[in-house]
């Protein structure tokens, strides 16, 4: 017996995966003002939502395609700006970063949604992959290892505690969406 997701690009996996680049899209727009810190985009939090009700090699798919819409030029990365530029500059590690963290975030997640096992992928995983990839970035970059770990922690560190209440509100919102998506 097959099921209707038997094929990866059906035309609802197809579908699932288009939302998932869109809404990522839409929420590099999304800032939230903190005090005292850069604003915080809400593009983590999709792209865990995303890793939390795709499969693993949908998540790799959106992932890829956001990056290279952004790539083309089209302004989709957090403050509106696109092209090749920001993917070899210094934000260049973060997009190696997601498709690593957020993939393998998806693989394990489970197969059953669970929201403490969602928000212990998420902080344990996504977070810190993240951020070590977008160091090593910086390091390389920078061509000296002490440079590089210094403006990563002078860049990166004010991110982390917002990045962390994401990934959990994200695995809260993951559960209910798995739950119900079951059924569509």
């Amino acid at each position: 017996m097959t099921t209707r997701d038997d094929k990866f690009f059906s035309v609802r996996n197809t579908t699932r995966m288009a939302l998932c680049i869109a809404l990522i899209c839409v929420s590099a727009y999304i800032a939230i003002p903190v005090p005292f810190m850069a604003p915080l985009t809400m593009q983590t939090f999709v792209m865990c939502l995303a890793a939390l009700v795709l499969t693993p090699r949908q998540t790799a798919v959106v992932l890829v395609g956001y990056t290279v819409l952004g790539a083309i030029g089209l302004p989709v990365f957090a403050g509106g700006v696109g092209g090749l530029g920001i993917i070899f500059g210094p934000r260049g590690g973060f997009f190696i970063g997601f498709l690593l963290a957020y993939t393998l975030m998806s693989m394990l997640k489970g197969r059953e949604p669970s929201f403490a096992r969602y928000a212990l992928v998420g902080t344990l995983v996504s977070v810190p992959v993240t951020y070590l990839i977008a160091t090593l970035w910086l390091t390389i970059l920078f061509g000296d290892k002490f440079a590089g770990i210094v403006a990563a922690f002078m860049a990166l560190v004010q991110y982390i505690p917002g990045d962390l209440i994401k990934a959990v509100a994200a695995a809260a919102l993951g559960v209910t969406l798995n739950r119900r998506l079951r059924y569509l």
